[in-house]
């Protein structure tokens, strides 16, 4: 237990320290990850207003009909692939990609 809260707060200094290097915008908004154990959050951040333009994830109701098989990969991808369609219908580009501390 205590090797897991020492992860977890390596990971949450990481993320500080990412969190002052990379900022959204409008052109440019960032997209952060979260990954817990069992499910995936994707969310496209716009940092000048405040706002998240839109988001993702494996909880998202009927997510569950597009998955073909349970693999935690394909549901990553899957996920990814539905916040790329959003965001290109809100004629974005290009992102920053905010990965959350984790090791991607």
């Amino acid at each position: 237990l205590a090797i897991k809260l020492n992860k977890e707060k390596a990971r949450i200094l990481r993320h500080k320290k990412i969190r002052k290097k990379v900022r959204g915008t409008a052109e440019s908004p960032r997209l952060s990850v979260f990954k817990s154990e069992k499910h995936i959050y994707a969310q496209l951040i716009n940092d000048d207003l405040g706002k998240t333009l839109v988001s993702f994830s494996t909880l998202k109701p009927g997510f569950k009909e597009k998955m073909k098989k349970g693999s935690t990969i394909e549901s990553a991808k899957l996920v990814g692939e539905l916040i790329a369609e959003e965001a290109k219908k809100l004629n974005i580009e290009k992102v920053r990609f905010d990965r959350g501390g984790f090791p991607f």
